[in-house]
């Protein structure tokens, strides 16, 4: 007959045991029938399997892990918690939009597009003003993911929407990051790729492209050479993104080295020479090596420049040029730099591709200063404004530091940023039907130089002479910054 208690304990619990226990005649039996179904009842989550040998001996009680229970998930969006494990594109969108839920007043979630297979590709805005652009302040981005199967980016993204979230109120420093700053993070740029590849693979390709093939780190167009690529989903998205917001600074976060590298990735000879090392600097290489430099010191391991293996490369301080490194064609931070002015690097931050996810707490660790401090080098430089003789803002007023001939362009609102490292500095500004202005600057240690631009009507040209020459330049101090008004 079947034990009264087993009965009981299976009626409250409404588990189905894994066996019957039968009353047996001796009290030491019973005794160890009670003492099974009470484990049962403290331990469910566990099978129980009971021998009972034949000669008369004592049970022997073996306990195995039961089958076919779901893994404890990371994060459940009623319990505000993400923990370090990596998540699934539902997983993802479910976290986006309960943070987006929660924090209303400083969250937005909006998506750039979708992938080959239909997965959106989710950007969530971190700000104290997630639903506008906070008129003087700079727009950055982080993308992660960019390759499926260098997920450690994805993750780090959402650990640091997480962290700004639940530090703004306690942390002054991200408290000040968020009041002047809209940071937009792309946490997958290639959902569909992540979705074929596997953890634990340090090495190798399944994964890397998109859905059709491509190598979405190979699809934008290219300073040096022409791009035969065709345009994929995922890349025109990101394309179409940028053209619309004025990003001042940008990261890409990538796995399979130690190292920050920065532009050009390309070279301008390499259509003519094998794939040769040699380094290809920008104009603005100096500030380039600052902010790599930023990111590997803050960082716990990159500045060290340790090789992750002994046949790949140590780069010295933690930074390299990318074409020093190997060039490429098509790649995302020259088209930022290049097409908009945005000084994108890229940020590789895991040896290996795919680790297990055990290993996602030490990376954290690792990187989350890095992220922080780096994003706030947005506000190094100079900014301002371009208006017209009645104060109005001019929209895509082209500007260009002297020397530097990768030029940007004005906002809607006739906002400018660029970052630079202290110095004496010429700034050139065009728009059409105005004449051209030439003003000079300075640009501190301590904080961004702000320098608003005055342009006058060509028909005010006498003579062919420049407006330059008749400009008025006055210094004054706004809320403690040095400001040049040039009227």
């Amino acid at each position: 007959m079947v034990c009264p208690l087993a009965r009981f304990i299976h009626s409250q619990t409404h588990r189905r045991p894994t066996m019957i226990l039968r009353t047996t005649t001796t009290p030491l039996q019973q005794q160890q029938q009670l003492q099974l179904l009470l484990l049962m009842l403290l331990l469910p989550a566990i099978t129980m399997a009971k021998t009972v040998n034949p000669t008369g001996d004592p049970l022997q009680i073996q306990i195995q892990p039961e089958r076919g229970l779901p893994e404890p998930r990371a994060y459940m969006p009623d319990a505000q918690h993400l923990d370090f494990v990596y998540h699934d594109h539902e997983e993802l969108t479910r976290f986006l939009r309960a943070t987006s839920a929660r924090y209303p007043n400083l969250t937005a979630l909006y998506s750039i597009g979708k992938s080959i297979q239909g997965r959106d590709l989710w950007v969530m805005v971190v700000s104290s003003s997630p639903y506008e652009h906070m008129v003087g302040k700079p727009d950055v981005k982080y993308v992660g993911n960019i390759h499926g199967n260098e997920p450690v980016g994805r993750e780090m993204l959402l650990h640091l929407i997480q962290y700004f979230v639940t530090s703004y109120s306690s942390d002054q420093y991200v408290k000040w990051l968020l009041d002047n700053t809209r940071i937009h993070i792309l946490p997958t740029m290639n959902p569909d790729g992540y979705a074929v590849s596997k953890e634990g693979t340090c090495d190798g390709g399944q994964g890397r492209y998109n859905a059709r093939g491509f190598d979405l780190n190979r699809n934008f167009p290219d300073y040096f050479k022409q791009n035969n690529k065709r345009g994929q989903p995922e890349t025109d998205a990101v394309k179409d993104w940028i053209s619309k917001i004025q990003f001042v600074l940008s990261g890409s976060l990538h796995g399979g080295a130690l190292v920050a590298s920065y532009p050009y990735d390309n070279t301008p000879n390499s259509m003519f020479q094998t794939y040769s090392a040699a380094p290809s600097l920008t104009p603005d290489d100096d500030v380039f090596k600052h902010l790599s430099l930023v990111y590997a010191r803050n960082h716990a391991k990159m500045s060290r420049g340790v090789a992750c293996k002994s046949a790949t490369p140590a780069f010295e301080n933690g930074i390299t040029n990318g074409a020093a490194w190997y060039p490429l064609t098509g790649g995302m931070q020259d088209y930022n730099y290049v097409w908009y002015g945005c000084m994108e690097i890229t940020l590789e931050i895991s040896c290996c591709k795919y680790p297990p996810a055990y290993e996602l707490k030490k990376y954290w660790e690792d990187n989350q200063l890095s992220m922080i401090k780096f994003l706030a080098e947005a506000h190094r430089g100079v900014q301002g404004f371009v208006f017209d003789p009645a104060g109005m803002p001019i929209e895509r007023a082209s500007i260009k530091i002297k020397g530097r001939d990768v030029g940007f362009q004005t906002t809607k609102y006739g906002e400018f940023w660029r970052i630079l490292l202290p110095g004496y500095y010429k700034v050139e500004v065009f728009a059409e039907g105005f004449a051209p202005r030439e003003v000079e600057f300075v640009i501190v240690e301590q904080h961004p130089t702000l320098l608003n631009v005055t342009l006058q009507p060509s028909k005010y040209l006498v003579g062919g002479s420049s407006s330059t020459t008749q400009a008025s330049s006055g210094k004054r101090r706004v809320n403690g910054k040095l400001q040049l008004s040039t009227d």
